[in-house]
């Protein structure tokens, strides 16, 4: 069955091996989650649970949101994310959801927003090849010609320079090196999107559903 969790990107350092390896490790500080909300196939059209993670100061949200949370008997949280699940008799509203819902060695996918990179040119942002440089050509980072003579428009879905970055990004098949129950922290091998304090999604690795 699938499990997932909310976390917040911590920064990455590294872990060093008992044959002296070291490994690029991504530390997450994972939850506490609270579950606010749990919606059924029967009432919803699909099996999920909403969770809740982070602090924020309850004279901060709006009153949809105080209303929402008063209603399951939830304190409100900073932030909300829905989790399809299979067994959904297996979360009660109220349940918290600690690090220790992963083990070491389990194989996740880690879900977050890419940084942002402003206002990038096309060499930056597709990979486009330069123009020649010699013979005061002048023509060097340029997009080049946009064809279409004919219609005389830019068809949609031509690569151009244009805002670079704050998309979501899955990074796939991490393993989680370690795990400190106790401080709710996740080691993952390897790099994974976003800013240090970002929100991340955990999840059950596709690949070991």
């Amino acid at each position: 069955m699938p499990k997932g969790i909310l976390g917040k990107k911590v920064g990455m350092t590294q872990i060093f091996t008992e044959d002296g390896r070291a490994l690029p490790v991504t530390v997450i500080e994972a939850g506490p989650c609270v579950v606010v909300q749990k919606k059924t196939p029967e009432q919803d059209g699909y099996a999920a649970v909403q969770l809740g993670f982070g602090e924020k100061r309850e004279r901060l949200f709006n009153k949809p949101l105080k209303g929402h949370f008063k209603k399951y008997g939830v304190t409100p949280m900073r932030y909300l994310k829905e989790l399809r699940v299979e067994d959904i008799d297996s979360y009660e509203v109220g349940q918290e959801i600690k690090a220790d819902l992963f083990s070491k060695g389990d194989k996740v996918d880690v879900v977050g927003i890419s940084k942002g990179k402003g206002f990038a040119g096309g060499i930056k942002r597709h990979n486009f090849h330069r123009g020649p440089m010699a013979h005061g050509s002048k023509y060097h980072r340029r997009p080049g010609s946009l064809g279409a003579k004919g219609p005389a428009r830019v068809f949609k879905g031509r690569k151009l320079p244009g805002h670079m970055g704050v998309e979501r990004v899955t990074v796939q098949n991490l393993e989680i090196v370690k795990v400190d129950a106790e401080r709710n922290i996740l080691a993952v091998k390897g790099a994974i999107p976003g800013n240090k304090n970002g929100l991340v999604m955990i999840l059950t690795s596709k690949k070991a559903r």
